[in-house]
Formats: structure tokens, sequence, C-alpha cells
């Protein structure tokens, strides 16, 4: 699974939202996106797992799922190339705002 079709669908984005404040089990997990079924969610955390994002453990009857920081290594380094665009796009949006604040 490409990394960035797996981090291009919101809920799963959330997902690794929810995983970089710690482990949690899939029902928690679920838990957290109501809109969204108990086997929705495991297709999306199968999703990130297959993409290599996150890790899961069985803990008896519960599954305990992990964010893999390495798995968002190739995301870093794809940003880390455009990075260098960032700084005069921040500098125009500045001066916009600053010239159209109102007041």
């Amino acid at each position: 699974m490409d990394v960035f079709v797996a981090v291009a669908d919101p809920n799963r984005r959330v997902l690794l939202d929810l995983l970089a404040d710690g482990e949690r089990t899939a029902g928690e997990l679920a838990e957290a996106l109501p809109g969204l079924t108990q086997p929705a969610v495991s297709h999306h955390l199968r999703v990130l797992r297959e993409a290599g994002l996150v890790a899961v453990r069985a803990e008896g009857q519960r599954r305990v799922y992990r964010l893999r920081p390495e798995g968002l290594s190739e995301l870093h380094l794809w940003a880390a190339r455009h990075r260098r665009f960032w700084p005069g796009h921040l500098d125009h949006l500045q001066r916009y705002l600053d010239d159209n604040r109102g007041g």
C-alpha cells in the first residue's frame, strides 16, 4: 500500500492523529469516529497497517494499535524536498493579511 494513498483519506488522518497521542485499542479508535461503523474503522486500520504507518498487537481479545513513526519517513522526505518553497509563500500570505487587515 502506498503511504500517500493511505493518508489521502481524512478518516485515516484522524486515526493517525489519535495514535500520535499514544496507543489505543481498535474499540477506542472506533468510538472516536462515531460516523463510521466498526468494520469501516477496521478497514482503515488495515490500510494504515499495510502502508507501514501503524502496528498492531493482540492483548487478549483486544487489538492495540500504535503509530510507527518510521512509516512516516517517506512523507517527511517528500515534504522536505518542497519545504524550500514555503517561506516565500508564507511571506506573501503575511503581506496580504497585513494589507487587508480590517480595522
